[in-house]
């Protein structure tokens, strides 16, 4: 009853490595300028982008739909 017998078909090698690395990637990992440039860039420079077209749009456009009784134009 046991080994890998209830397996239907045979994985592929390539696979199971690849599953492997994923598992263990933080073991393996390193600073490299590279890797602290995206790093940099994704908890830096894209909030501070965001955050920047967000504060220049505040109040500037009006999402609420139009309801029951409302007018139709805009004034």
């Amino acid at each position: 009853m046991a080994g890998l017998e209830h397996y239907k078909l045979a994985q592929d090698p390539a696979f199971v490595r690849l599953s492997n690395m994923n598992n263990n990637r933080y073991k393996y990992f390193r600073w490299t300028p590279r890797t602290a440039g995206i790093t940099f860039a994704y908890m830096v420079v894209v909030p501070g982008i965001l955050g920047y077209i967000a504060y220049k749009t505040d109040g500037k456009y009006d999402f609420r739909a139009k309801r029951r009784g409302d007018d139709m134009r805009e004034y």
